[in-house]
């Protein structure tokens, strides 16, 4: 059995460890000021700094226990387990299907995917609502901020 503690502090630590990975790579990037305007690494770095913030805030709770539930043995049921895996194996499946799809198609097919299998939206609904999703995301960063997103494989294979 894991502890509530074990669980938060590991969950501090890997916190953390992400939020110090994106500072250093902010660092490279540059911070402050140039004669562009900001740099491309400000953003990054508070983002980051605020992340370490918080992990550490995490990990002095989690350090430093406050009630009786430190010690609680946390016992996951096969229903949390479920829930649970509702919810990361389709994120993995995603951020796996981007580089071979594109950000587009592999948007619409996780929101598809999300809201039509476990029946929470009819599956007319859920593609219209796929559909769009992926419109807005192509009206947002290709044509008003001009940022290409990652548009994968089969575009490069179709000739987009």
């Amino acid at each position: 059995m894991i502890s509530r503690r074990a669980l938060e502090l590991a969950t501090a630590i890997l916190t953390g460890s992400f939020g110090v990975a994106v500072v250093v790579q902010s660092l490279d990037n540059g911070i402050g000021w140039s004669s562009e305007g900001v740099d491309a690494g400000t953003f990054p770095f508070l983002t980051g700094i605020i992340i370490i913030a918080g992990s550490l805030y995490n990990l002095v709770r989690g350090v430093v226990p406050v009630g009786t539930l430190a010690n609680v043995p946390v016992a996951i049921t096969s229903v949390e387990l479920r829930r649970l895996a509702g919810l990361f194996v389709p994120a993995a499946i995603f951020v796996a299907a981007i580089p071979l799809l594109g950000m587009y198609v592999a948007s619409a097919a996780y929101v598809f995917a999300v809201l039509a299998i476990p029946r929470h939206q009819s599956v007319l609904r859920s593609a219209v609502t796929a559909a769009a999703t992926a419109l807005a995301l192509y009206v947002v960063f290709e044509r008003m901020f001009q940022v290409s997103l990652p548009h994968g494989a089969l575009a490069a294979a179709l000739g987009f």
